[in-house]
């Protein structure tokens, strides 16, 4: 299986995995399972970080790809594709980082694992969380 994870959930992985319900946290940590973590969400993590929403134990360029080295998931960088793909995605949510991780998941055809099941109506594979 080919999962893309949401910032929310890389950081209940790294922070307290038990906010994860038992099944997710398998799939997450299987190592035959490919899992990955989009530069989007470094995105995301260092916007908040910056704007003081998000406390991270430190600075974000340091955090993520320790997170992501430690946690054994794979970088997902954002082609000019991926931020094209957002262009015919219905308006069932406006979150710009969502509709980013949306467009890579479907266009790479990647299982997104989620808490937030609105992504389902999208039409993409979703694991909820």
């Amino acid at each position: 299986m080919k999962l893309l994870i949401d910032t929310h959930i890389l950081l209940w992985l790294r922070a307290d995995p038990t906010r994860l319900p038992p099944p997710v946290l398998e799939a997450l940590t299987d190592p035959a399972h490919e899992v990955f973590a989009s530069a989007a969400s470094a995105w995301e993590i260092a916007i908040k970080q910056s704007t003081g929403k998000l406390e991270l134990p430190e600075m974000a360029e340091t955090w993520f790809p320790k997170a992501l080295a430690e946690s054994g998931l794979e970088p997902l960088p954002v082609t000019p594709e991926d931020a094209l793909g957002v262009r015919d995605l219905p308006w069932h949510h406006r979150d710009p980082f969502d509709r980013l991780l949306v467009a890579q998941a479907r266009r790479r055809g990647l299982t997104l694992v989620s808490h937030d099941q609105r992504l389902g109506a999208y039409g993409v594979e979703l694991m909820g969380a």
